[in-house]
């Protein structure tokens, strides 16, 4: 087995070029220095440095093993680390970005029981529905919906994000109850802007994918005011459902086509910069997250499948 504290001497030798200043950083005497280096050069059969009077200068033995001495010794340090880390209490500022509806619907309310159980943490949050670059912005940890992209980054998954179809009774009793999703193309569809299918909607049911062009009077880059419109009985809207779930329960919307499942697969994550170490501010901030929302998440609770 390697011997890290010969290998950790040997090193600050090198490096300081004497024993005696070696010593004086370690808090070894010159002699134990000295020693251990003796030890390490019998134990590898070569000799690593040469000694004269006036200097020290690495042989090309000394020379490889240097180099194999800084990785070896790195990579022992970056497992010390990883380990202190699961002890540390979470401080200092932990900067996240959310969606704005999501965001302010289900992280916020979150926010005191996190902050509540991290006392040495303070948090930034920003809400916005654009795609933030973490590492050029400098977020720490970003909450994003879909399907995501390949990337460097690491991504968490949190919890599922399933889009339910629904519009207002009053709507539904004016305009009448659609069958299948055919009948989209004669109804009042608001629309989210930032769909990247567009205006086609997808369906899975009894007899496979079906495909429909809609149209509308309204198209939003926002989940809020869709729900608003759709509350309002402004035509039929595709909503996730930790957006939609309140309406659906109290009864200001219903579920239109509800044997029939969006085609669209997402999920909620976590994504944050790949590191070696993963910072205990965003590892429990994300832990946190992914109990508080459940599986299946809280904002289905009442909502048929």
């Amino acid at each position: 087995m390697p011997d890290l504290s010969a290998m950790a001497v040997f090193a600050r030798v090198v490096e300081t070029e004497s024993f005696t200043r070696a010593a004086e950083e370690l808090r070894l005497s010159k002699s134990a220095v000295s020693k251990q280096v003796s030890r390490l050069e019998d134990r590898l059969g070569v000799r690593l440095l040469n000694r004269t009077t006036r200097r020290l200068s690495l042989t090309e033995a000394g020379a490889a093993f240097y180099g194999g001495c800084q990785k070896t010794l790195s990579e022992a340090e970056a497992a010390e680390q990883a380990v202190t880390h699961l002890a540390m209490a979470p401080r200092g500022v932990l900067r996240v970005a959310a969606p704005m509806s999501f965001g302010f619907q289900h992280v916020g309310p979150a926010l005191p029981d996190f902050l509540s159980a991290c006392p040495e943490l303070t948090l930034d949050l920003a809400l916005n529905d654009r795609m933030v670059d973490l590492v050029e912005e400098g977020y720490d940890v970003a909450i994003r919906i879909g399907v995501l992209a390949d990337s460097s980054l690491v991504a968490r998954r949190l919890a599922p994000s399933r889009l339910v179809l629904c519009a207002a009774p009053g709507y539904l009793a004016e305009r009448g109850r659609p069958a299948a999703p055919e009948d989209l193309a004669r109804h009042d569809c608001a629309s989210y802007s930032y769909r990247t299918a567009g205006p086609e909607w997808r369906f899975r049911g009894p007899d496979g994918l079906h495909r429909v062009k809609v149209s509308g009077r309204l198209a939003v880059n926002n989940g809020d005011v869709l729900l608003a419109a759709a509350l309002g009985g402004l035509g039929v809207v595709m909503l996730p459902s930790f957006i939609a779930g309140g309406g659906l329960r109290a009864g200001g919307l219903v579920r239109v086509l509800p044997d029939w499942r969006v085609a669209e697969e997402a999920n909620v994550y976590a994504v944050y910069p790949a590191s070696r170490n993963l910072s205990p501010k965003v590892r429990v901030f994300v832990d946190f997250l992914a109990a508080r929302f459940g599986e299946p998440p809280y904002w289905d609770e009442g909502i048929d499948p």
